[in-house]
């Protein structure tokens, strides 16, 4: 039976007011209860953070105090260079001797050193480390190995052949060559790794008759070749067609004309014959001395090349149409601060030349063009009509900024595509031969840029280094050469080639007159 909590409040004796009281002192309790456990809660929470930030530093302690310990550590441990073990007979390993060789070529016999010395000393390394002249004689070295290395025999050698001169009646013929199976593909230019030294040869006499001989020397090192590329030099050309190199299946060695340097002899009857070319190159001079100590030396023109003039007319093409614009144009940056009586009165006869440097620069385009095409594509069957139209698709491809097709323009065409029609016939179906010696012209800059001030002397010991320049040497062909190659018959080669050189002939000279004055 439920009863109401009415009817069980009747049984208390307590009166109302006494349970009131009681209820209210138990929930003031409660209340002082819940406010003590908030603040110890609380006081639990600030503790749990203090442990924590105590931990955070503590750990970052730790971290740096490892961190210092590893830097120790390092700082007691410095790098150490690679093993090396040295080569027989000698206080290096064929690790730093490639390292130098090839510092040697990149930047100088003299710097290469220096910069091994700064880099070591930066790593804090205590090694030793060869003068500059011992890194020369490994140079001659690797060079005479590469020049006397045996030859592969086959049937599809491809040769370059030209002279390189400083002062003095004496050339160095250099033959580079490579083979027709391992061309680059279509589309891709020949580059150093492609070729090798063939021939290395000073002398003073380099008619027909010396070419021959030197031709079938060489054929008897490593047989006829496919081909031969040469420039316009005469006597490249007649030795090359009088050598007997006869080839097999009774065909004849391919004598091809260097692409470039036809170019330029095109370029050359067509612009530099014209007389106002001629008016052009002397204003071009008076102005060159005339503001190149001024405010306006930062219009100087480039210097010209007289042996080479027209193989390298871009550059002064290229400064005329800069400095037109900047006629046309005087708030222009490159007017800052110069007057426009000073800008008239040195530069203002370009204005005269506007519509010769459009039709030069048209020539120029396309003998750029078809260059650049003939180094990638090479010589093949079918390719003079390939590069009849690149030229017409360059010429309709819209205005990008180049000179529009002019009359002399399509005179320089057609001589180009001329030419290598004729030089294609000579080929078989299915044959590809380079068409251009740049690759050959290179390396002899790249020696030039080895000798530095010494380049315009006469030749040197150092042209035995010649044959370094094309590949870097690695420890492995560092032991191969060395092993070839001994110091003595390194100078053996230097004498037997060189004899007296044009720098001791000097000393000999400058000695003289001492013991005399």
């Amino acid at each position: 039976m439920v009863v109401s909590w009415i009817e069980q409040a009747k049984q208390f004796k307590s009166p109302l007011s006494v349970v009131a009281g009681f209820l209210l002192r138990s929930r003031e309790t409660q209340t002082h209860r819940a406010k003590s456990r908030t603040q110890e809660i609380q006081q639990l929470k600030n503790d749990l953070e203090r442990q924590q930030r105590t931990i955070r530093e503590q750990r970052e302690q730790l971290a740096e105090k490892d961190a210092r310990i590893e830097n120790q550590r390092l700082c007691k441990q410095p790098p150490t260079l690679p093993d090396d073990p040295l080569l027989p007979h000698h206080e290096f390993g064929p690790k730093m001797i490639s390292l130098c060789v090839n510092l040697a070529r990149r930047i100088g016999l003299r710097p290469a050193p220096d910069v091994l010395k700064m880099i070591l000393a930066w790593l804090e390394v205590d090694a030793k480390l060869p003068d500059w002249t011992t890194v020369r004689t490994w140079m001659l070295r690797v060079g005479v190995a590469a020049i006397e290395r045996p030859i592969e025999e086959a049937d599809d050698w491809i040769w370059m052949a030209d002279h390189s001169n400083q002062i003095g009646p004496e050339k160095a013929l250099a033959i580079i060559g490579l083979r027709a199976s391992k061309m680059p593909p279509p589309g891709q230019a020949l580059t150093h790794d492609d070729v090798r030294v063939l021939e290395l040869s000073p002398g003073t006499s380099w008619k027909r008759e010396d070419m021959q001989a030197a031709y079938e020397q060489l054929a008897q090192r490593c047989g006829a070749p496919l081909g031969i590329v040469i420039d316009g030099a005469v006597e490249l050309r007649e030795g090359a067609e009088m050598a007997e190199m006869p080839r097999n299946q009774g065909q004849n060695t391919i004598i091809l004309g260097d692409f470039k340097h036809y170019a330029a002899n095109v370029l050359k009857k067509i612009v530099g014959q014209d007389e106002r070319f001629s008016q052009f190159s002397t204003q071009l001079g008076r102005t060159r001395s005339a503001i190149q100590q001024t405010e306006l030396a930062h219009f100087t023109p480039p210097g010209s090349k007289p042996k080479a003039r027209f193989m390298n007319l871009q550059p002064t093409l290229r400064w005329a149409k800069m400095v037109s614009w900047q006629l046309s144009h005087p708030r222009s940056q490159g007017r800052h601060d110069i007057t426009a009586e000073r800008m008239n009165d040195k530069l203002g006869w370009l204005r005269e030349y506007r519509d010769d440097i459009h039709r030069w620069q048209a020539c120029q385009e396309v003998v750029s063009a078809a260059a650049k095409f003939i180094n990638e594509q090479g010589l093949s069957p079918g390719v003079a009509r390939q590069l009849r139209d690149h030229l017409r698709t360059l010429r309709n491809g819209g205005d990008n900024g180049g000179a529009k097709e002019t009359h002399d323009s399509r005179q320089v065409t057609a001589r180009l595509l001329r030419f290598v029609r004729r030089s294609e016939s000579q080929l078989a179906a299915g044959q590809r031969l380079p068409m251009s010696t740049e690759i050959l012209e290179s390396s002899f800059g790249l020696f030039k840029q080895l000798e530095r001030q010494h380049s315009k002397g006469g030749f040197t010991s150092l042209l035995a280094a010649y044959g370094c320049l094309l590949h870097a040497s690695t420890p492995e062909s560092i032991r191969r050469d060395f092993a070839q190659v001994s110091v003595k018959e390194m100078r053996d080669w230097v004498t037997a080639k060189l004899g007296k050189t044009l720098a001791s002939k000097r000393q000999t000279a400058y000695q003289e007159f001492r013991n005399t004055a």
